[in-house]
């Protein structure tokens, strides 16, 4: 470590006043057996600490804002209440500042809502292409003369998925070269122009071509919206606010529904409006993606703190509070640095794989991308129609039944805004899944009864909505948020790049291979194929998928650093069988010991992050 001569001054001194702290760190990092969190500022005396700020203002042009990173710095450090209101460095206005952050959270700068927002708009197409596929698939193989051919219109409803395998890898160099910013506009443009020219196709193979076209765009933009979302959020609401992704992706999906039904009179055009209508939300984000203020910490990445700085005060409330997540996210990246030194593309897409922390990082965010395909929802979305015509319905009540989808699944998006940073990440699944299964069996099993039942088409379309509404705030918005914090800064773009490759992977087969397996095995075979997967999905999030809520995006290499074994140990020996001490044999003296243990944070802190 000693060798990094480049390294700002602050740094260095730190290394001079705590070597032995900061080689625990880079330690714990990779292999943390002892499932410590440690705040990289604890044990630190003010008067260093005091000189290490003032170290860091000299070295990236802070001078005069030394007094605002100090009383930032001794914020991070005391992150409890309890503790920073004995500091009398921090003023007034600092210390109610830091209190409105938990009792009202979600009072932010309109800047923050407005560029989550925008940004997040652009995730409308992704459920709008599904549900404008949906409908399409009653009408364009007729026209195209492949009706006939289920794996045909299996490969261009899954062509953005498979042509994204090809672009996402390019995630990396992109947002290296031009930002997020730069890449949600580039991406945008995918968006419009192909999406718009599928409404003048005359054969399949132009209109496999154009989704082809739209897929090098959606595999970058999958990724970077995501990330972009997680480094402007601060940490007690980043999974709310990531949420906003799949929100409008499933208002995409309801929206497409509309035009679904809209269109649906207009005879053998109706599948080119139902196509192109996609390309509305790209529209804004396009336009208006300039005014958002660019990720602070890809800034940092570039060592612009400068401009960094600046981010942060139109991201967050007050300068004070601007100044600490500077400095602290500081910090951390300069000890990731030192634990992951991934220079070249090539490099970093090796550490994924050789680099324990890293690894447990894609192997959980992997299999999250996985569990979301196993769902059964990315098929729901592009076949529903297909689904419910199979149970019985006429084209107008199947139109208006994948609407009725739709709806459910914009409406139970909403709950996650809440649960995701309070119930957090890991529960919701343990719990949605395998009410997920069973609803997926009770559906396929409904397929058995006699059509002359007058149960069977409602049931059916019941078991769905209550999948449905079960996933919306579950698996939903899990994946986008997961893959966007799980990786460190400096591997922030290639771990997200892999993840949405082992999507698209997995999705494209499954979308593939649906048509041809709803016609071998029929809908209760397909339901009960998926109920398993749903199971399985379950089994392994429960060994391997760390929880991350309300942890700092730099806090999480600590989490990662533990091993899997040492977790997937805990989860069997410790916390199962609380589980059943509590809530199968309703004994209330039950008590969980912690996996993590925190150093740096006071005892009331830890068992409202940790236990």
């Amino acid at each position: 470590m000693a060798g990094h001569a480049n390294e700002p001054q602050d740094f260095k001194i730190h290394l001079d006043v705590s070597h032995d702290h900061v080689e625990h760190h880079a330690e714990d990092y990779t292999q943390n057996v002892n499932a410590r969190i440690i705040n990289p500022l604890a044990g630190i005396s003010k008067d260093n600490l005091r000189l290490q700020v003032e170290s860091f203002c000299i070295d990236h042009g802070f001078q005069g804002k030394e007094d605002i990173f100090f009383r930032g710095a001794l914020a991070a450090q005391h992150p409890v209440e309890e503790d920073y209101m004995k500091i009398p460095e921090l003023t007034d206005d600092d210390k109610f500042a830091l209190k409105r952050e938990i009792t009202h959270k979600w009072h932010l700068p309109r800047r923050l809502y407005y560029a989550i927002a925008l940004c997040s708009l652009g995730s409308a197409l992704q459920g709008w292409d599904n549900t404008g596929a949906n409908g399409a698939n009653l009408s364009f193989p007729q026209e195209f003369g492949i009706e006939h051919n289920e794996w045909l219109i299996g490969v261009i409803n899954s062509a953005p998925t498979l042509f994204g395998l090809c672009s996402a890898w390019a995630a990396d160099p992109i947002n290296n070269w031009i930002g997020r910013r730069g890449s949600i506009f580039a991406t945008g443009l995918f968006c419009i122009f192909p999406v718009l020219a599928q409404a003048f196709t005359h054969s399949w193979w132009e209109l496999l071509l154009c989704r082809a076209f739209m897929g090098l765009g959606m595999g970058i933009k999958i990724s970077v919206i995501p990330i972009y979302t997680a480094e402007v959020s601060p940490a007690s609401i980043r999974g709310g606010m990531v949420t906003s992704f799949q929100l409008w992706v499933a208002f995409g999906i309801m929206i497409g529904m509309v035009f679904n039904l809209a269109f649906y009179r207009i005879g053998a055009l109706a599948w080119r409006f139902q196509l192109a209508a996609a390309f509305a939300p790209a529209i804004p984000v396009v336009l208006l993606v300039w005014w958002c203020p660019e990720s602070p910490r890809w800034l940092m990445k570039k060592g612009r703190y400068q401009q960094a700085f600046r981010s942060f005060c139109h991201l967050r409330n007050t300068e004070m509070q601007a100044a600490r997540e500077l400095y602290y996210a500081h910090r951390q990246v300069m000890e990731e640095r030192s634990a992951f030194a991934g220079t070249t593309l090539g490099r970093r897409i090796w550490d994924l794989v050789s680099v324990p922390r890293l690894r447990r990082a894609t192997l959980a965010s992997a299999w999250i991308v996985i569990s979301q395909q196993f769902s059964g929802i990315n098929v729901m979305a592009f076949y529903s129609s297909t689904i419910f015509s199979n149970a019985g319905y006429g084209t107008l009540s199947t139109l208006l039944a994948s609407f009725g989808y739709g709806l459910v699944m914009f409406v139970f998006a909403f709950p996650a805004l809440y649960t995701m940073d309070t119930f957090g990440r890991r529960n919701l699944l343990l719990v949605t899944f395998p009410n997920m299964a069973w609803c997926l069996l009770a559906a396929g099993l409904c397929f058995l009864m006699s059509p002359d039942n007058p149960a069977r088409v409602p049931l059916i379309a019941f078991f769905i909505y209550l999948f449905t509404a079960l996933y919306g705030p579950g698996m939903g918005p899990m994946p986008s948020i997961y893959f966007s914090e799980s990786f460190p800064l400096s591997h922030r773009e290639i771990g997200g790049a892999f993840t949405i490759c082992i999507n698209n992977a997995v999705g494209s087969a499954l979308s593939l291979t649906f048509p041809a397996l709803l016609a071998r095995v029929g809908a209760t075979g397909a339901f009960g194929l998926y109920a398993g997967l749903n199971i399985v999905a379950f089994l392994v999030i429960f060994l391997i998928v760390r929880e991350t809520k309300q942890r700092t995006l730099e806090e999480l290499d600590y989490i990662f650093g533990v091993p899997t074994s040492k977790h997937m140990a805990y989860q069997i020996k410790t916390w199962l069988p609380w589980w059943v001490k509590r809530y199968i044999f309703f004994r209330r003296d039950a008590t969980l010991e912690p996996l993590y243990q925190l150093e740096g944070y006071s005892a009331r802190h830890d068992e409202e992050q940790i236990v």
